[in-house]
């Protein structure tokens, strides 16, 4: 049963990717190059899904199935969760120039453990990346955030 519920979801997703990335094709430079950013590799990744779940082993099937009764798996998924939604929270409040290298300064301190010195070396080089591709590169400029926009009103 979950073979043909991941091989119709992996199919669906090749579908809809592959009439994503066709459709793209014709549009303008700017506009087609976030869709065929994300719908290619997305095309070529469920592709592999479904090869795999065609023709891979049932041995390798069985050991990737994780139970959800266990206290250790359903524990990190809700840790998983939380991160997310912490995320989204963070863009909504303060905008996505602040919240993705806060959100990677955090991770890296509070999940990954790592020295603050390497986690903002890093944060540093992610929103550097981050803005200079989005803002500089593309000239898409993200809104603030809800709190951003209370206390900084219309500058």
């Amino acid at each position: 049963m979950a073979k043909k519920a991941s091989l119709a979801l992996s199919a669906a997703i090749v579908l809809l990717s592959g009439w994503g990335v066709l459709a793209a094709l014709d549009w303008p430079l700017k506009a087609k190059l976030f869709p065929l950013v994300i719908g290619i590799p997305l095309f070529c990744l469920a592709s592999a899904e479904a090869l795999w779940t065609l023709f891979g082993s049932a041995s390798v099937e069985q050991a990737r199935d994780v139970a959800l009764t266990e206290g250790a798996p359903q524990s990190r998924t809700l840790v998983a969760t939380a991160w997310i939604g912490g995320f989204f929270a963070a863009i909504l409040l303060l905008g996505f120039p602040i919240a993705v290298p806060l959100f990677v300064f955090l991770y890296l301190v509070i999940q990954g453990r790592e020295r603050w010195m390497f986690a903002a070396v890093f944060s540093a080089v992610v929103w550097g990346l981050f803005y200079g591709l989005f803002d500089l590169l593309l000239h898409l400029p993200f809104p603030a955030g809800y709190a951003v926009s209370l206390i900084l009103p219309a500058m």
